[in-house]
């Protein structure tokens, strides 16, 4: 690939530099200069760890699907991330991991880069399925061994209170997969033994979880005590404004996801979600019961979204984009610098898209 090179406002680990920054798959150099009053600022590109789908594709559905779901997220600002499959049975797990490795395995130009991939379940409490379908289990070690010399899983959602949880969660982080608290009813102890066992973050915090309550914290109040890293939906429809205002006091590293299923991008109307047909409507996905089925939204929204709530462009940054790519120790992701993937998003002076760039590629140019 050849030298690329843009002049902005551009966001680097040591703050912001007025300048031009050089790129061919990796970011080349950074030099500091003046630039055009209209000058665009350039930040590292989106990272999102839950992603069911997106552009009418469910990556359930295999290796198309997922391509599908890439092309519709680089499109909007996301450079890498990790395909959520659902709750199901292992036959039909296997199929869409299958799927997500060979995408991973080889990008095709136009497509966010695949890290690997989130499995969202089964390993979940029967209580606390949200919208997933049923067919929650109890941890299975030999299946999560094969799962783990695979080399696809990167990320499991978990409930620790599940028969085995517990030595599942050591398992996993032996294995090197890091793991998520989610679809939980544990009691506040389970969760902070989750913690101690090696869980590291939270799913979706607040949604499909024991809730804070005075006498019983419950999964959310361990999130809030004790949690470095959780997961949250800035959608506006998951979670309201002071419960977001609550997390962002309390939890250091709190990042975006988007939990976008095959409605995002698309107009109003049924999608698939695993076994399950969701609805988008009034700007969210849901179930025939109303129960909420993941989002519809796309990360450039979700960075919006943050800023909407006073939060700088830098601090938005950091929780689209690098606080995401640490937690799954991705250091070269999220993040503007030398030596980094060339994964950049460039915003006018309103915070609109103008270009990405995944691994140095153009993906989307105004």
């Amino acid at each position: 690939m050849s030298d690329s090179h843009r002049s902005g406002h551009i966001l680097t680990p040591e703050g912001w530099v007025d300048g031009r920054i050089e790129f061919d798959s990796h970011v080349l150099a950074i030099e500091e200069g003046e630039v055009a009053a209209d000058a665009p600022f350039i930040i590292p590109g989106f990272v999102d760890l839950h992603v069911p789908g997106g552009g009418g594709a469910d990556v359930m559905q295999g290796e198309a699907a997922v391509r599908t779901a890439a092309q519709l997220h680089a499109h909007h600002g996301t450079t890498s991330f990790l395909p959520a499959t659902i709750t199901a049975p292992e036959d039909e797990l296997v199929k869409a991991l299958a799927g997500i490795g060979k995408v991973q395995t080889a990008r095709e130009s136009g497509e966010a880069r695949v890290l690997g991939a989130h499995m969202e379940g089964p390993f979940i409490n029967p209580a606390r399925l949200g919208a997933q379908p049923p067919f929650a289990r109890d941890p299975d070690p030999a299946f999560v061994e094969v799962l783990a010399g695979e080399g696809v899983v990167k990320l499991v959602t978990l409930a620790p209170e599940t028969t085995g949880g517990l030595e599942m969660i050591r398992q996993l982080a032996q294995a090197g997969i890091v793991v998520q608290i989610g679809h939980s009813d544990a009691d506040y102890e389970t969760a902070c033994a989750a913690l101690d066992a090696g869980a590291r973050g939270f799913t979706h915090l607040f949604n499909a979880m024991s809730p804070l309550r005075h006498r019983a914290p419950g999964v959310a109040g361990a999130a809030l005590a004790h949690g470095e890293y959780a997961a949250l939906i800035p959608d506006g429809i998951h979670v309201a404004p002071g419960a977001m205002k609550v997390a962002l006091r309390s939890i250091p590293k709190l990042f975006a996801v988007t939990d976008a299923t095959a409605a995002a991008g698309m107009p109003d109307g049924e999608y698939p979600l695993g076994s399950h047909t969701v609805t988008k409507r009034d700007g969210g996905v849901f179930l025939d019961d109303d129960t909420l089925a993941g989002s519809a939204l796309t990360m450039d929204r979700a960075l919006v979204n943050l800023l909407d709530m006073g939060l700088s462009l830098d601090e938005a940054s950091h929780r689209t984009s690098t606080y995401p790519a640490d937690f799954i120790g991705r250091l070269d992701r999220g993040r503007v610098q030398v030596g980094a993937w060339a994964d950049l998003v460039l915003l006018d002076a309103a915070h609109k898209l103008v270009e990405v760039f995944v691994e140095g590629e153009p993906v989307r140019q105004q």
